[in-house]
């Protein structure tokens, strides 16, 4: 597949695409379907049970239902789906707009905890471009959160920037520190492939609480006694770091349109990133809507990039 336009007009999948696996909480299997969707769906999941629809939980914000140990979305009548941030990622890190998620259990599968294999279907099937314009959530002014010796920020930019820092009490990890101007090709090369990673008396006490039953070696980085465990050892140099800028991308995916703003974020995690979108969204003084110039829909141009679209925006 050619390298993604991030242009002018919003994409879908051309076609739909199947993926198998297991949820990493409940061990169960699961399959989801990846379906084409209209102008300004953005991501929907379909949720079902033997065949028959049970929820529809659209892919924002405000379907935000848990934070602790992944991202967990639901409706109002607590049908839930969880561990949504690597697919999102994949979606949004691709400059993917629009997706209807169909998926038979609730969770999304782990695969190998990373966004690789979500990358591949992507691929298989290539993109759409429909006739609409690429919306977008412009920041305005600062905002930041504090969660103890954790914070994040966002700030007014031109495009959509990340700058991503970790600090483990542990030689295996220690502080690590990224920073990207975000595009489907920095995504797919710098972060798509980093994995999920814990610590295995955590694991451990997870397996004892009915939780993590999906974990293995196959799907995470497991920690030990200041060793990486995995035989294969690393994929990236501060893989650590890089999977947790490619959560920050799956997490604040949540805003609904993809977003023109720097994030900076300190030893953050799923409810921080969260938690930025919500105090950005409870003031309106603080973001805008903006759309791609209607002249490159009319010259039917995207842009062809290994940055964001430049800011020839206006409100």
């Amino acid at each position: 597949m050619p390298k993604a336009f991030v242009g002018a007009r919003q994409t879908t999948l051309a076609r739909e695409v199947e993926l198998t696996g297991v949820g990493v909480h409940s061990g169960a299997p699961v399959r989801i379907v990846l379906r084409p969707a209209e102008a300004d769906v953005g991501y929907h999941f379909i949720i079902t049970n033997c065949g028959r629809i049970v929820s529809e939980i659209p892919g924002n914000i405000k379907s935000v239902k848990n934070l602790t140990l992944c991202t967990v979305l639901g409706d109002e009548n607590g049908v839930t789906v969880g561990t949504v941030e690597h697919l999102l990622a994949a979606l949004r890190g691709l400059a993917i707009d629009n997706c209807y998620i169909e998926i038979n259990g609730r969770e999304v599968p782990i695969m190998d905890g990373s966004s690789a294999h979500f990358i591949d279907a992507i691929d298989e099937v290539g993109l759409s471009y429909l006739d609409a314009s690429r919306k977008f959530i412009k920041v305005l002014k600062h905002i930041k959160v504090n969660d103890g010796n954790s914070w994040a920020e966002l700030t007014p930019y031109s495009s959509f920037y990340l700058d991503v820092e970790i600090d483990f009490d542990t030689p295996v990890i220690g502080r690590q520190r990224i920073a990207y101007e975000m595009n489907p090709g920095v995504f797919r090369n710098e972060l798509s492939r980093a994995r999920t990673f814990g610590f295995m008396q955590d694991v451990e006490q997870l397996w004892k609480l009915g939780l993590a039953l999906g974990a293995s070696l196959e799907n995470s980085i497991a920690i030990g006694e200041n060793q990486i465990i995995n035989q294969g050892g690393l994929r990236y140099h501060q893989e650590f770091v890089r999977h947790k800028m490619l959560d920050a991308v799956g997490d604040l995916s949540l805003a609904g349109l993809p977003m023109l703003c720097k994030y900076r974020s300190v030893r953050g995690g799923h409810r921080l990133n969260a938690r930025a979108l919500q105090d950005l969204f409870r003031d309106n003084s603080a973001w805008t809507i903006v759309e791609a110039p209607r002249r490159y829909r009319e010259m039917g141009l995207n842009v062809w990039s290994d940055t964001a679209l430049p800011v020839a925006l206006g409100k």
